[in-house]
């Protein structure tokens, strides 16, 4: 049974998804162990705790250097014995330290079909307010593992969602989320818990 530790700063809807596949049995292999958060007032704490989730919080500005962080971080990871770091929401830059300690074992949810509207500055709202600037037909959602390069590691899974007329960001986001993020995320937090990913030359291989 795998250790998941889950990286949160918000609300933790992605939490609550993943709470409640685990809840489903969908997670199979993995169980949530415990809940970082980069915000102590995090409303995603309580789902936690209500869930009787281990939680704890670890915050960059009490570090003098962005170093002094990056290895607390991992030191906290390893000390939860985090055999997979899940993103959800966590606004808060990983450093090479936790990403090379934790190689191909974090996984972030991106709310578009990577590489269109990703990268450095593509996060929540503003995702959604550059496909409907661009006036994409369809957009979505993707699972991938975490690098060095913002949304730049291998591709787990994707799923598309058909924009409409008169959507608004905020409308987009919420179907985004809905139809595709809380269903891809605990599919491939799932799939890592019993090895059936194969990562190779930043390409995934999903067996089944």
């Amino acid at each position: 049974m795998k250790n998941i530790v889950v990286l949160v700063s918000g609300g933790g809807t992605n939490l609550q998804a993943l709470i409640d596949a685990q809840s489903r049995g969908e997670i199979k292999n993995g169980k949530i162990t415990c809940v970082v958060s980069s915000n102590p007032n995090a409303y995603a704490l309580t789902r936690a705790e209500s869930n009787n989730i281990h939680t704890e919080v670890i915050r960059r500005r009490d570090y003098d250097s962005f170093g002094d962080y990056d290895n607390a971080l991992t030191q906290l990871l390893l000390g939860q014995k985090a055999d997979l770091v899940v993103l959800a929401g966590f606004m808060t830059i990983l450093g090479s330290t936790v990403i090379k300690a934790f190689e191909n074992r974090i996984i972030n949810i991106h709310p578009s079909l990577i590489p269109s509207f990703c990268g450095e500055g593509f996060y929540g709202l503003h995702v959604h307010e550059q496909a409907l600037a661009k006036g994409v037909k369809v957009t979505g959602a993707t699972a991938h593992f975490v690098n060095e390069i913002c949304d730049g590691g291998p591709i787990i899974i994707q799923r598309a969602v058909e924009v409409q007329n008169r959507d608004t960001p905020e409308i987009l986001q919420k179907r985004v989320m809905e139809q595709a993020e809380w269903k891809i995320l605990p599919k491939a937090v799932s799939l890592f818990c019993e090895d059936k990913i194969i990562v190779k030359d930043n390409k995934t291989e999903i067996l089944e």
